[in-house]
């Protein structure tokens, strides 16, 4: 069978941060795709495309191969041009005004004509040969998503492993524990159908895991891992970054606040509000020792320390908590920030109060009530920052966040 495509090149789309499944219909769909996203990869896509190109031509899949470049102008459109001549079913997308590898591979899936999207890196760490068996577990109903997994029974890594590299990984699939069991919910040599990917919900394509979120946000139920060898890249350089890294936390977080919803932003909270009373008591404590012997000593330092507290509970909020509403007016949040936690010490102080007051048995529990009052407190303070201080997209929604 000769289903070569000839060699693509694309601009991006002008809607090319929306998840984009069903974008690019095709009526007489193949039995799969291989998408690749490739960075500087020249020298692994001969071997890569022809060891692809016998699994499935073995396999007797009609398929196609789609590398997703971004403009690496190392000679990768010319190589992929040649092994298409010679019968290979490869096509290329050459990105111009975009990078990352996550939005790479939704970019194929959109542009691909299979009804089983695979994801593989080009780097050969991922075994062509298991295809087959990736595929046939999709095309079969048997699961809803397929990971090609190093860690259950029978899968293995490469021997020169560094420690450095082995806790990276264990490190980022503790990380994503919260939102799978699966044993290598890292990888990225995956499939699932295009029905699957059509039906997800919208998709931010950040940082290098992507095979992460799409089992999260295609609500896949049914999820089969398939032992493989992981083998060492052999040829090119390894585009795993600290910048890298830092763009997975963020990942995670995003699929926190996705998944939890308001009590993710609830618990962020209330973290940020613990950091805020080290810095309260930190600062406090230092100018009480500067101001010594002042008469007005006492009461400007925890003037002070408050605002202080007060403000690096904005900003850290602002960053990370509430972070979808950084776009909005910096000056007009912080002041609303200040008018909110005043009606929040407002709150703590009548709730501490009242309750001594008003219930006896809290007049010989002082400090319980005083509790109390700070949770209603804060917990006023949340409220009001979800609804008017951060006000925004729903919380619990799923916009990128501003870089």
């Amino acid at each position: 069978m000769n289903n070569c495509i000839s060699v693509i090149k694309f601009e991006p789309p002008e809607d090319n941060d929306q998840a984009g499944g069903g974008t690019f219909l095709r009526e007489d769909l193949l039995e799969c795709s291989i998408v690749v996203p490739t960075y500087r990869e020249v020298d692994n896509l001969e071997p890569l495309c022809q060891r692809i190109h016998a699994a499935l031509s073995g396999a007797g899949l009609s398929y196609e191969i789609l590398i997703v470049d971004d403009d690496s102008a190392d000679g990768s459109e010319e190589k992929i041009e040649d092994i298409s001549a010679r019968g290979v079913p490869v096509g290329i997308i050459i990105r111009k005004d975009e990078r990352g590898l996550s939005s790479a591979v939704l970019r194929g899936f959109r542009e691909a004509r299979g009804k089983v999207l695979v994801c593989m890196d080009a780097d050969l760490s991922h075994p062509p040969e298991k295809l087959p068996e990736l595929i046939a577990t999709i095309r079969s109903g048997e699961a809803d998503f397929v990971i090609g997994s190093r860690y259950v029974a029978g899968g293995t890594t490469g021997q020169e492993w560094s420690l450095f590299r082995w806790l990276n990984s264990k490190v980022a699939t503790i990380l994503a524990r919260p939102f799978t069991k699966v044993m290598d919910p890292m990888s990225g040599f995956f499939a699932l159908s295009r029905k699957q990917f059509e039906g997800a919900d919208p998709l931010n394509p950040v940082g290098y895991k992507i095979g992460l979120e799409l089992l999260l946000k295609s609500r896949c139920r049914r999820v089969r891992e398939i032992p493989i060898h992981f083998a060492n890249r052999t040829r090119g350089e390894s585009k795993l970054s600290l910048r890298e890294q830092w763009q997975y936390v963020k990942h995670i977080k995003r699929l926190t606040d996705y998944k939890y919803g308001w009590l993710s932003y609830l618990a962020q909270f209330y973290f940020v509000g613990f950091t805020g009373m080290v810095v309260d008591l930190t600062i406090y404590s230092f100018l009480l020792l500067l101001t010594a012997g002042s008469s007005f000593g006492l009461y400007l330092s925890r003037a002070a320390a408050i605002m202080s507290a007060m403000t690096w509970n904005f900003w850290v909020n602002r960053r990370l908590t509430f972070s979808y509403s950084r776009s909005c007016n910096p000056i007009k949040q912080y002041l609303r920030f200040v008018a909110t936690c005043s009606v929040g010490a407002a709150i703590n102080w009548s709730v501490a109060v009242g309750l001594v007051k008003f219930i006896p048995i809290f007049s010989k529990h002082v400090l319980i009530a005083a509790v109390f009052g700070i949770a209603a407190g804060a917990l006023s303070n949340f409220v009001m920052s979800v609804h008017w201080v951060f006000a925004g997209p729903n919380p619990a929604s799923n916009r990128a966040d501003p870089e």
